[in-house]
C-alpha cells in the first residue's frame, strides 16, 4: 500500500493524541470498545488508542487508514462490522461501538452468527467459460468485422465511382444526395432489421457470454451503438427510432442520454418522461459471466436525473423522480408521485423538476423532427459525401492517383503528399476548431437568455444544443487539461474563473457543461476529471439555462455532476461520485461524501504534508517547472496525434494507388488496417511514455515529476478501446497496455486509468461504464496504489473502484457503487452503495415477477 499505517501522523504541537505504553486509561472500556481500540492501535502501530480520541482530529488518520481498520475488524468474527459511513458519523471508538451495538445488539461481546460475518455464498456460482467457445466467439467477431468492412468498401467504391460520372456541380450534388441519403437510411434501418431477424422480441432471460446467443446479442448491440441515429439524441426522431426497435414509449418523451438501450422490448416509458444525459437504462447487465435481461418500466411524467443508473427489473410510478448521481438497484420500485435519490435510491422531499412547462404540442415536435431530417438528408449528408468526393478529385495528392493516365508514383512523392495533406488537415482542425468554439457560442448566447423558460424543439433549443456540442469537443480539454493552460482555454469558452490561484492542475482533462457562458468557479478551486456542470434544466416541454456557481477554495473529485442551485459554498471537499445537495444550509468548510451525501472532515493533518509547496517563492519555482514540463507534454502529444493522422493519410494514399490493382478489397483492408494500426500505435506510445516499466505506487505532491509523468500518460488517446467492448480482443489490448489481466475476462466497457497498477483475475465481469481508478488527487497531494480484482469478480454498471482496493474472488459490486480507497471486499461478498458497504443481494426468480414487474402505480405507455 502507498500509505502504510506506520506513517500516520499521530501527534501535533499539543498533547499526544495516543496513549503509549504505561499510560493509564481515563475510564473503563467495554470488551467491544477494547477490541476495537486494539484493532485501531494495530493499524496505526501504537500501543493504545483512547476510546474518546477523534479518528481524524486527534489521531490524524484519514479515509485510507480507517478503511484498513474496517477491513481488519471484518476479519474478526466476534466484532460487529463498521462501514466507512459509520466511521465518519461516529468518529470515536466509544461512539462507534455504541452505534454498532444499537444496530446489532446480539453481536456485541459475543460470537456473532455465521451469516453476519462469514463471506456470502453466491446463489448462482459463475460457470467456467469454455476455452473453445471463448476463442470461437472472438474469431467469429473478427470475421463479422472484416465482412462488414468488405461490404462497406464495396458500397463506398461503387457509390463514388457513380458520383464521379456526374457532370457539373448540380449533378454531383444530386448524386451525392441520392447515394448519401440511401446510405444513411440503410445504416439506420439495418440495425432494426438485424434486431428483429436475429432476436425477435427481447424477453426476460439469462445466457452465458461467448455463446451463440451472446453473439447475436453482441452483433445487435454493436449495430445500435454504431448507427447514425445516436447523433439525434434529444430529438423526437430518436424516440421514434427506439419505438421501431420495440420500445413502448409514450407521447412527449425526451431522452438526452446517448447511452443506447439494447433490450428495447423490455423498455416502457410513459408519456411526458424526461431522461437526462449520462444515464444508463440498458435493459441488460452482465453478471457472473452471464448476460441478464430485464424490464425497465417508467410511468407517465417521470424525471430521471443526470449520471443515473437503472438496473434491470426496476420501475418508477407516475410522476416519480430520481435525482442526479443516483441509482435503482435490481428490484427497486419508486411509487407514484415519490421523489428518490441516492445510490441505492431512497425517498427524499427534493423536487428535481425545476423548470415550468411551456407550450410544446405534437405539431411542434413533428415540425422539428421533419426539419431536422430534411436538413440532415438534403444538406449535411450531401455536403459530407460530395465534400469527400471533392477532396478526392480536387486535392492533387489524391486526384492524380485516381487519374488512370497517371503512372504509379514513387515512394518520396507518396510520403511528401501524405505529409502535406495531414498537416493541412490537422492544423486546420485545431485552428478553425478553436476559432469556432470561441466565436459561435457567444453569438448564439445572445439569443438564449439565462433564467428564461423556452419551449423545446425551436430555434432557442437548436442554438443551445449547438453550443453544447461545439464547446464539449474532447480534443481540446484533452490538450489543455491537467496544466496551467486549461484556465485560459476555459476562460476563452466563457467560464468565469474569478481571480485564479494558479496551481498547474486547476482542471483535469474531462470537463463538460450545458453552456460555458454560465459557469462560475471561485478562486483557489481545483477540479479533477469528470466534472459535469448541469446549468440547464429540462421538462418534457421546456428548458431553462441557469448560472452554476462553485465556491472558492473547493476541491472536486472525479465523476461529479454539479447542478444549478447546489448547496455548497467556500472551502469544501467534494469527494468522487458525490451527490451535490440541493437542500438545507449552504455547506462550508466541510467535506461531502456519498450519495446521498453526508459530511466528512474537510482535510486532516496527513493530507496537509505538502502545503508548504503551495505558497510563496516555493510555489512559483515549482509551478514554473511544472508548466515547462506540461508544455513539453502538450507539444509531444500534439506531435503524436499528428503522426497518427500522417500514418493514416499515408495508408489512405497507398490504398488509392492500389485500388486499380486490387479493387474493392483494398478499401476493406484499409478499414481493418486503420483499426489495427491505431491500436498498435497508441499502445506503443503509452508504453514509451512509461519507458516500458510499470508505474510504482506514489504519495507525492502535484509538483513532483512522478505526478507530471502520470499527467502525460493520461494524455495518450484511448478512445479506440471502445471498439473492442464485449470481445476477447479487449483483454488482449489491456495486456499490451500493461494491465495484469487473467483469461476470459468479459469487458463490456470498463476503463482503467493507470493500467500497470491494475490486477484483474480470470473470468471477471466488467459492465458498461465501470471505472478502475488506481489514483487520487486531493488538493495538492497525489496518491496511487494497485487495485486487485479476484477471479470471477463482477463490477455492476457504472461502478467506480478506487485505488488500494482488493475485491475477493467471486465478489460483486452493485451498479453505480463507489468502492473507496483501501477497502477489502471478502470473497463471494456482495457490496453496493456510495460509499459501498456489505449489501447482500436478495434472491430473486427469473420468472419476470417481483417488485419491478408488478409495481403499482405504473401506467403503461401510450404508443403513438
Amino acid at each position: 500500500m502507498v500509505e502504510q499505517s506506520s506513517g500516520v501522523h499521530i501527534s501535533g504541537p499539543g498533547e499526544p493524541a495516543v496513549t503509549m505504553r504505561g499510560a493509564v486509561p481515563t475510564e473503563m472500556e467495554t470488551e467491544t470498545e477494547r477490541r476495537l481500540a486494539d484493532a485501531l492501535a494495530d493499524v496505526v502501530c501504537v500501543e493504545r488508542v483512547p476510546v474518546d480520541s477523534h479518528f481524524f482530529e486527534d489521531l490524524g488518520a484519514n479515509s485510507l487508514v480507517m478503511a484498513q481498520f474496517c477491513a481488519r475488524v471484518r476479519k474478526i468474527p466476534e466484532l460487529p462490522s463498521p462501514s466507512m459511513r459509520d466511521i465518519y458519523r461516529y468518529p470515536t471508538i466509544r461512539g462507534l461501538t455504541a452505534a454498532l451495538v444499537q444496530k446489532a445488539p446480539a453481536t456485541v461481546g459475543a460470537a456473532v452468527s455465521p451469516s453476519a460475518s462469514a463471506p456470502m455464498t453466491p446463489a448462482a456460482p459463475a460457470p467456467h467459460t469454455n476455452r473453445l467457445s471463448h476463442a470461437l466467439c472472438g474469431t467469429i467477431q473478427c470475421l463479422i468485422f472484416l465482412t462488414y468492412s468488405l461490404v462497406s468498401g464495396f458500397v463506398t467504391a461503387t457509390g463514388y465511382e457513380w458520383i464521379s460520372h456526374g457532370s457539373g456541380l448540380a449533378d454531383i450534388y444530386l448524386r451525392s444526395l441520392l447515394f448519401g441519403g440511401i446510405g444513411f437510411i440503410a445504416l439506420c434501418v439495418f440495425p432494426v432489421l438485424a434486431k428483429w431477424i436475429l432476436v425477435g422480441r427481447w424477453k426476460t432471460d439469462g445466457f452465458p457470454v461467448w455463446g451463440l446467443k451472446y453473439l447475436r446479442f453482441w452483433f445487435v448491440k454493436v449495430l445500435l451503438h454504431a448507427n447514425p441515429m445516436v447523433f439525434l439524441v434529444g430529438t423526437p426522431l430518436y424516440v421514434l427510432y427506439l419505438r421501431a426497435l420495440g420500445a413502448r414509449i409514450g407521447k412527449g418523451v425526451i431522452i438526452l442520454s446517448p447511452s443506447v438501450p439494447v433490450c428495447t422490448d423490455l423498455l416502457t416509458i410513459g408519456a411526458g418522461t424526461v431522461i437526462r444525459k449520462d444515464s444508463f437504462f440498458l435493459g441488460y447487465r452482465a453478471h457472473c459471466g452471464r448476460i441478464q435481461t430485464g424490464r425497465v418500466t417508467l410511468g407517465r411524467d417521470v424525471y430521471i436525473g443526470e449520471k443515473t443508473v437503472l438496473d434491470i427489473d426496476t420501475s418508477m410510478g407516475d410522476g416519480a423522480q430520481l435525482g442526479h448521481a443516483s441509482a435503482l438497484h435490481r428490484g427497486q420500485a419508486v411509487p407514484s408521485g415519490e421523489h428518490w435519490h441516492g445510490s441505492p435510491a431512497e425517498p427524499t422531499s427534493i423536487d428535481y423538476l425545476r423548470v415550468a412547462p411551456a407550450p410544446c404540442g405534437a405539431a411542434r415536435r413533428v415540425w422539428f423532427g421533419a426539419v431536422t431530417l430534411l436538413q440532415l438528408i438534403f444538406l449535411y449528408v450531401p455536403l459530407a459525401v460530395g465534400g469527400m468526393y471533392m477532396l478526392f478529385t480536387e486535392v492533387p495528392a489524391i486526384g492524380k492517383r485516381l487519374d488512370p493516365q497517371t503512372a504509379a508514383l514513387s515512394r518520396p512523392e507518396l510520403i511528401s503528399d501524405a505529409l502535406g495533406l495531414s498537416l493541412v488537415l490537422f492544423v486546420g482542425f485545431v485552428v478553425l476548431g478553436l476559432l469556432a468554439m470561441y466565436a459561435v457560442p457567444r453569438l448564439l448566447g445572445l439569443a438564449v437568455k439565462p433564467d428564461r423558460v423556452y419551449p423545446l424543439y425551436g430555434f432557442h433549443y437548436t442554438a443551445h444544443r449547438l453550443t453544447a456540442r461545439l464547446t464539449n469537443i474532447k480534443f481540446f480539454t484533452w490538450l489543455f487539461g491537467d496544466s496551467s493552460y486549461v484556465v485560459h482555454y476555459l476562460r476563452g469558452l466563457g467560464y468565469d474563473l474569478s481571480r485564479v490561484e494558479q496551481t498547474g492542475s486547476n482542471f483535469g482533462t474531462e470537463v463538460q457543461h450545458e453552456t460555458p457562458l454560465l459557469v462560475t468557479v471561485g478562486s483557489g478551486t481545483m477540479v479533477a476529471d469528470g466534472l459535469s456542470v448541469i446549468n440547464a434544466d429540462y421538462s418534457s416541454t421546456s428548458f431553462r439555462l441557469s448560472r452554476v456557481s462553485i465556491g472558492p477554495h473547493n476541491f472536486l473529485g472525479n465523476n461529479i455532476a454539479y447542478p444549478a442551485g447546489g448547496r455548497t459554498g467556500d472551502n469544501c471537499l467534494l469527494a468522487t461520485k458525490v451527490m451535490i445537495p440541493l437542500d438545507g444550509e449552504v455547506r462550508e468548510g466541510v467535506g461531502l461524501l456519498g450519495s446521498p451525501s453526508f459530511e466528512i472532515p474537510r482535510s486532516v493533518d496527513r493530507d496537509a504534508r505538502f502545503d508548504h509547496l503551495r505558497t510563496g517563492d516555493t510555489l512559483r519555482r515549482h509551478l514554473a517547472a511544472k508548466n515547462r514540463y506540461n508544455l513539453r507534454s502538450m507539444a509531444w502529444m500534439l506531435g503524436v496525434r499528428w503522426l497518427h493522422v500522417f500514418l493514416l493519410t499515408l495508408l489512405a494514399l497507398a490504398t488509392v494507388d492500389l485500388y486499380g490493382v486490387l479493387g474493392d478489397v483494398v478499401i476493406a483492408v484499409y478499414l481493418a488496417l486503420t483499426l489495427a494500426l491505431s491500436t498498435a500505435y497508441y499502445v506503443l506510445v503509452e508504453r514509451c511514455v512509461t519507458s516500458f516499466r510499470r508505474l510504482r505506487p506514489q504519495l507525492c505532491s502535484i509538483y513532483d515529476r512522478n505526478f507530471w509523468l502520470h499527467e502525460r500518460l493520461w494524455k495518450v488517446p484511448d478512445h479506440y478501446l471502445n471498439v473492442f467492448n464485449g470481445t476477447p480482443v479487449k483483454t488482449l489490448v489491456w495486456r499490451l497496455l500493461g494491465v495484469r489481466i487473467g483469461a476470459r475476462v468479459f469487458d463490456d466497457g470498463c476503463y482503467v486509468t493507470d493500467r500497470t497498477l491494475a490486477v484483474i483475475g480470470d473470468e471477471c465481469t466488467l459492465n458498461a461504464g465501470t471505472k478502475i481508478q488506481c489514483h487520487s488527487q486531493e488538493d495538492g497531494t497525489f496518491k496511487s496504489d494497485s487495485t486487485t480484482l479476484g477471479a470471477g469478480t463482477t463490477l455492476g454498471v457504472g461502478a467506480h473502484v478506487h485505488y488500494g482496493v482488493t475485491l475477493g474472488a467471486g465478489s460483486m459490486l452493485a451498479p453505480d457503487s463507489f468502492l473507496m480507497k483501501g477497502e477489502e471486499v471478502p470473497a463471494h461478498a456482495h457490496w453496493g452503495g456510495n460509499p459501498a458497504v456489505d449489501m447482500p443481494e436478495p434472491g430473486r426468480s427469473r420468472g419476470g415477477t417481483g417488485p419491478a414487474a408488478s409495481a403499482a402505480g405504473v401506467t403503461a405507455a401510450t404508443v403513438s
